[in-house]
């Protein structure tokens, strides 16, 4: 097993700090964020220090229906290599749904979503791994995810759940304590027995990140100082087991790197405290075991493909929500993917903000409503530059010309019209 030490999530808009900040063993990138071909200077930098840089990935969705797509595997294996990690890290979550399979639109949440505890759930997860091992070119860990929802009629525990998956596939696990604690205020959990029930030997490296609390729900947002809860889960994880390594996520409004130094140091003396009470083994191995594939039934990966589509479709398109589902978490939920949607697409076309003005972020809330996300985030930007168009919701016309201006230099060749409105349309766009 990798000793990893202490680490931070490198992002760009903090890259100078990482490098400067001391005491940092390793960072983990965005897998999705970074192009093997071209690194970042800083990460080049810090590897030729001799940190340790992980891929983490977050949008293969292994928790979903469908086979792990082949392009998406070969890409983090290619950052894999190009990084020289030792190992990749990846979400038990599903990220997409619908399609073929279930006979219905294909649907993106543009986020990460809990699969439900159930057999179904766990056999299909567990071939879904399978695959990603056999293509990676080093070891895959999986983390466990925050969740706003609770599936009805799980079978299982999360401990249980995640217990089995490393059984039957030997795949390491990602325990982000943040998101315990997350489990805990709007589901019920109970951290500790979550820690009680996980197989510890399997621990790959450990997540702490802050978050908020708003109306009674925790709001995992990667924006806000650790709080002393997840310090505290930290701590009782530490006098379980050593971690191999410990990372601070922080996404978004960074602070000054001397605020991140505290946090470093806290989530240290929190490692430390657990370690001075620790009654088991600190340096425990995860026992080899064999590990037989099982081709999972065509049926069982349709059940669960349905019941996901079901649920994604409700909380993007506005369907009715499923039976079963706490209806007023489905619109919590909702709204925070729009709103998610609203910020990403802020920040990978900031033209449009600059362009629409003040009025920007009501006017892509209103458009998320009734226009699911139907090809990643670049794309949501131009179907919204264009639907904006399409339906003269631009009111001054010097930002109408400046933002049919974006949308033609970015939409490459038009596709063929879906009706004779859209043709009309499209025309009124490149006038």
């Amino acid at each position: 097993m990798t000793r990893l030490g202490t680490g931070i999530g490198w992002r760009p808009e903090m890259a100078d700090a990482v490098e400067r900040m001391p005491g940092i063993d390793w960072v983990e990138v965005v897998a999705e964020n970074v192009c093997p071909g071209h690194l970042p200077d800083s990460l080049l930098r810090l590897r030729e220090r001799g940190v340790t840089v992980v891929p983490h990935g977050v949008s293969l969705g292994l928790g979903g229906a469908d086979r792990p797509d082949e392009g998406r595997l070969t890409a983090l294996a290619e950052r894999a290599e190009a990084l020289g990690s030792p190992l990749v890290t990846e979400h038990i979550a599903f990220v997409r749904a619908g399609g073929p399979l279930t006979a219905s639109p294909s649907l993106e949440a543009g986020h990460l979503l809990p699969v439900p505890r159930t057999r179904d759930a766990l056999d299909v997860l567990c071939e879904n791994v399978r695959i990603a091992q056999e293509a990676l070119p080093v070891p895959l860990a999986v983390e466990n995810i925050a969740a706003l929802i609770a599936w009805p009629g799980e079978e299982m525990t999360e401990g249980q759940f995640l217990y089995e998956l490393a059984d039957r596939t030997g795949v390491r696990l990602l325990i982000d304590v943040a998101n315990l604690h997350t489990n805990h205020v709007n589901r019920g959990e109970d951290p500790a027995k979550a820690l009680a029930e996980l197989p510890l030997e399997a621990i790959a490296y450990v997540h702490v990140a802050g978050g908020f609390e708003r109306d009674g729900v925790w709001h995992d947002s990667h924006a806000h100082p650790v709080p002393r809860p997840v310090l505290d889960i930290l701590t009782d994880l530490a006098s379980r087991v050593s971690p191999p390594g410990v990372l601070l996520e922080r996404d978004d409004n960074f602070p000054e790197p001397a605020e991140l130094e505290r946090e470093l140091a806290s989530i240290r003396e929190a490692v430390a405290e657990g370690a001075r009470t620790r009654t088991a083994p600190s340096d425990q191995t995860a026992p080899e075991r064999p590990h037989t594939p099982v081709t999972v039934p065509a049926a069982a990966r349709q059940r669960l493909g349905l019941a996901q589509a079901a649920l994604l479709s409700a909380l993007v398109a506005g369907t009715p929500v499923p039976e079963g589902f706490d209806r007023v978490r489905i619109g919590v939920q909702a709204r925070a993917l729009a709103a998610k949607r609203a910020d990403v697409v802020a920040r990978v076309a900031p033209e449009l903000p600059r362009i629409l003005g003040s009025g920007y972020r009501s006017a892509f809330l209103a458009y998320a409503q009734g226009h699911p996300m139907r090809g990643g985030y670049r794309q949501d930007a131009l179907d919204f530059a264009e639907r904006m168009l399409l339906g003269g919701r631009v009111a001054q016309e010097r930002a109408a010309r400046e933002l049919r201006r974006w949308w033609l230099d970015r939409s490459g060749p038009v596709p063929r019209p879906r009706s004779r409105w859209e043709r009309m349309g499209r025309s009124l766009i490149r006038r």
